[in-house]
């Protein structure tokens, strides 16, 4: 399975807000369903957390909007686990558009949107309380804590 996943998708009419570019919350989406994506291709979809009655949820969310994104727009979402501890796990995100290239015989460029990270931390549903990360969970993904090459 892949240390860095890709998670590709297109811009949508409802991903622009009043500004006419993607909105901040759209991003958040994207992050979250690339990371679900990731933990589902791991072996871990929604429902085995279900099953096992914990999960994670967001403490706390560092983005950086480098440049816009717009309708139609072709985006790539590029995740990784760049940290697991006890209780908390460190994903970190890279989305990027693919841009056409500008004369004829050249290739297509990647512009960085945004870089981002999000800090989970591992609870049980039940008393809704941080909970240790089982071995089985963490040793299912490849910590990858250099920036990965993305050439």
């Amino acid at each position: 399975m892949p240390a860095v996943y890709e998670h590709c998708l297109q811009v949508t009419g409802q991903d622009i807000d009043g500004q006419g570019h993607a909105g901040n919350v759209a991003y958040v989406n994207w992050m979250q369903d690339a990371a679900l994506a990731h933990s589902s291709a791991q072996g871990w979809p929604p429902e085995r957390y279900t099953d096992s009655q914990a999960g994670f949820v967001v403490r706390h969310h560092d983005i950086q909007y480098l440049q816009p994104a717009f309708e139609n727009d072709q985006i790539r979402v590029l995740t990784w686990v760049a940290d697991f501890q006890t209780l908390t796990s460190l994903r970190r995100y890279r989305i990027v558009r693919r841009d056409p290239p500008r004369d004829p015989g050249e290739e297509p460029t990647d512009t960085v949107l945004v870089t981002a990270a999000t800090n989970w931390v591992y609870i049980g549903f039940q008393r809704r309380m941080p909970r240790r990360i089982p071995d089985e969970l963490s040793k299912a993904f490849e910590v990858v804590d250099d920036e990965p090459d993305f050439a």
